[in-house]
């Protein structure tokens, strides 16, 4: 299945940042309390000028409404105080793409485009949360383009709180009856990744979305680089971070 080149947005780095970390897939939700912890320490606690959230900071999201309380408020939160510290951009991910632009910058974040270019430190760096490039799994970017448009959020939106978190329960069930059935999720196709480093000029491609954290050479100088899923909850339990300076890009596990 081929697919265009989208347009890519870009964002200049703030001449004082030196470091900058990313972070993706974490998939909080209240049933799952250790990596909610370690997400809000590590916010607290990094270092980094700047972080980067490239999809799926949540298991679901139904609703800027459903953060008046309860979990999503907590982590809500979160966002708020590390935000007011240091620059904070979020990108939607499959799980949280109807978290809002307007709900994001009442909390100081940032919503970021897919795909945006980076440049940082003389260098321009591919972000992106990675779905789309899925090429092979044609259902799901079928979904995506419906669930993607405005009808449609519009119509979902437009439910009682209690009916959309009803139908986010649902779709995750099925979801999790598909990976035990052993049916393996489609990675990244190379050549479509190629396509979009050439197109915007930069040499690595930063994502998410497949879960499997590894770097992978596609040839002429080019790259892309996968974030890692968090799981305090796994053993081992996962935690990682991407950290970016002048020097490259260092893994850093957390748990």
């Amino acid at each position: 299945m081929a697919q265009a080149v989208p347009r890519f947005a870009q964002l200049n780095a703030l001449p004082d940042w030196r470091t900058v970390d990313f972070i993706s897939d974490l998939h909080l939700q209240e049933s799952e309390p250790g990596t909610f912890g370690a997400w809000r320490t590590w916010m607290s606690a990094t270092t980094a000028d700047a972080i980067f959230i490239l999809g799926d900071l949540f298991e679901v999201w139904v609703g800027d409404d459903a953060a008046s309380d309860g979990f999503e408020a907590r982590c809500a939160a979160v966002l708020r105080e590390a935000a007011a510290r240091k620059p904070v951009f979020f990108m939607h991910g499959n799980r949280d793409f109807l978290v809002g632009r307007d709900f994001l910058a009442g909390l100081g974040v940032t919503l970021l485009d897919d795909p945006t270019v980076l440049v940082f430190a003389g260098s321009r760096w591919l972000l992106s949360h990675g779905d789309m490039l899925c090429l092979a799994d044609v259902d799901y970017l079928k979904f995506r383009g419906e669930v993607r448009g405005a009808q449609w959020q519009d119509a979902f939106l437009s439910k009682p709180l209690a009916e959309r978190r009803a139908v986010a329960r649902a779709l995750r069930e099925q979801s999790e009856a598909r990976k035990q059935s052993g049916v393996s999720c489609a990675d990244i196709d190379s050549p479509a990744a190629r396509d979009w480093l050439q197109a915007c000029g930069a040499c690595t491609l930063i994502h998410g979305h497949t879960h499997r954290p590894a770097d992978h050479a596609l040839g002429e100088g080019l790259g892309r680089v996968v974030l890692s899923d968090w799981d305090l909850a796994a053993a081992p339990p996962r935690a990682q971070v991407l950290r970016l300076t002048a020097g490259g890009l260092e893994r850093m596990a957390l748990a």
